[in-house]
């Protein structure tokens, strides 16, 4: 199995490379990608240093250009696909079915990579995204139990991604319009849940508050973690209780069921995290490399220390193989 790590800016890239990393997903400098943060991404300098970087020592890039374009800005994806193909990145993730017909329009063979953004969760779905567009890969959603994973990977017409940690979301990717609610854009269009525009943090009787767009979203007593604000992670009053109403802070590890991920013939792990520290990344990458080397090249289980040993990098400090365990599916 590949280790597909997360690359937010060029110190995060060489981390990744240098812990092990077999490819680096980065994004360009605009809404095109699904993690569109102020500070994150990368320049044309950064992204021909990065490969230059990436390369010589057999580590892929792979640029994500996934989220969903509106008529009004089509020519920003089509000149950010063109940005990313003529500068040698080795593929492009993509999400929408517009961009990757304009990529077949260049290249009949350049690598696409179906994003997760694009929800194919069935076989039907990924046999029209492989007769039509040809796609390499599909990385598929956080929502299919392993079971449901392992059945698609018996007749699926191309290789599968899933991801093995980081952050979880209530929402099938691809499908999310909560924050649109409150702020008029969606991490679909725009690449990020909770645009920095609309992020308040003010101090308040002593507790840290958080606001997105003037609502209260949570507030954090002194040497509490501090949580960025997105509407699904808000903390809410509800019968007098203040709660976690949709979503409780918790990542994905699916350390613990990695064998049983390399035998149904899952071809990549995907770390979650190209907002996260190079520390993160260096840290996660790392952990992954010995866990994936221990499965494949040895044939033995991740030890319950090494699998504990990322609760501290973990929202919440909690883990979880979300969906993966639901039996019923």
């Amino acid at each position: 199995m590949d280790l597909v790590c997360p690359a937010g800016n060029y110190q995060s890239l060489i981390k990744a490379v240098d812990g092990g990393a077999d490819a680096v997903y980065i994004g360009l400098r605009n809404e095109t990608n699904a993690r569109h943060f102020a500070g994150l991404n990368f320049t044309d300098k950064q992204i021909t240093k990065g490969i230059d970087y990436a390369h010589q020592r057999k580590c892929k890039v792979y640029c994500a250009i996934n989220t969903y374009p509106r008529e009004a800005h089509w020519q920003r994806w089509t000149s950010s696909v063109d940005q990313a193909m003529d500068l040698g990145i080795d593929t492009l993730i993509v999400a929408d079915i517009g961009v990757m017909e304009y990529i077949r329009s260049r290249s009949a063979d350049f690598p696409i990579h179906l994003s997760v953004q694009a929800s194919a969760t069935n076989l039907q779905a990924l046999n029209f995204y492989y007769q039509n567009f040809g796609i390499l890969r599909a990385v598929l959603p956080r929502v299919l139990s392993l079971r449901q994973v392992a059945q698609l990977a018996k007749t699926a017409p191309c290789e599968l991604e899933v991801f093995g940690f980081g952050s979880l979301c209530i929402m099938a990717e691809g499908r999310c319009y909560l924050s649109s609610y409150m702020t008029g854009e969606s991490p679909n269009t725009m690449g990020v849940c909770s645009p920095a525009a609309y992020v308040d943090w003010q101090e308040q009787d002593g507790k840290l508050e958080s606001r997105l767009n003037n609502l209260l979203i949570d507030r954090f007593s002194e040497g509490e973690n501090a949580g960025y604000p997105t509407l699904c992670k808000g903390r809410f009053e509800v019968n007098s209780s203040v709660e976690h109403v949709l979503e409780e802070p918790t990542s994905l590890n699916t350390m613990g069921i990695l064998p049983e991920l390399n035998s149904a013939g899952v071809a990549a792990i995907k770390i979650e995290g190209r907002q996260r520290s190079p520390a993160y990344v260096n840290q996660v990458t790392r952990a992954w490399r010995k866990a994936i080397d221990r499965v494949v090249l040895h044939g033995k289980r991740v030890g319950l220390e090494e699998i504990s040993g990322l609760a501290n990098l973990a929202e919440g400090k909690q883990t979880t193989i979300g969906a993966y365990e639901r039996s019923w599916q």
